[in-house]
């Protein structure tokens, strides 16, 4: 399934070694609240991953569990913070940068009533209606 993401987002494969692939098995499907010590261990493996960088990581945990994890994405990026997404270089700057992302995208969420399963989606379609302007990609 990871394969299917990655070559739907970019055209092209990433190979994830048994340590990644059975780290993010840990993640239950069930679960309701993040747990941020796998969620690190995890996100450390995929972005060490040639290939990955935050949006697709976030892009497979969104998949495993979109309860508690949700893409991050420029156009919902410019919803909650009102500016250009720039990725942080470092390892653990990019997997900070990814944690508050969450925090603030549900912290929408509760104030517009909006389910955070969905919350990507919604607020992709929203940025579309209200900035015209383009996405640097």
């Amino acid at each position: 399934m990871i394969n299917e993401i990655v070559l739907w987002k970019t055209n092209r494969y990433a190979i994830l070694n048994k340590e990644t692939l059975h780290l993010i098995n840990k993640i239950d499907r069930k679960a309701k609240f993040i747990d941020t010590n796998l969620t690190c261990k995890i996100l450390i493996k995929l972005l060490e991953t040639k290939g990955i960088r935050l949006p697709m990581a976030s892009t497979i945990l969104r998949f495993k569990n979109s309860t508690i994890y949700q893409i991050i994405d420029q156009r919902v990026y410019r919803i909650i913070y009102g500016t250009e997404l720039k990725l942080k270089t470092n390892l653990n700057d990019s997997i900070n940068q990814y944690l508050e992302y969450l925090k603030d995208l549900e912290k929408i969420c509760n104030q517009y009533k909006i389910p955070f399963s969905e919350s990507d989606r919604i607020l992709y379609e929203y940025d579309k209606v209200i900035n015209k302007k383009k996405i640097k990609y």
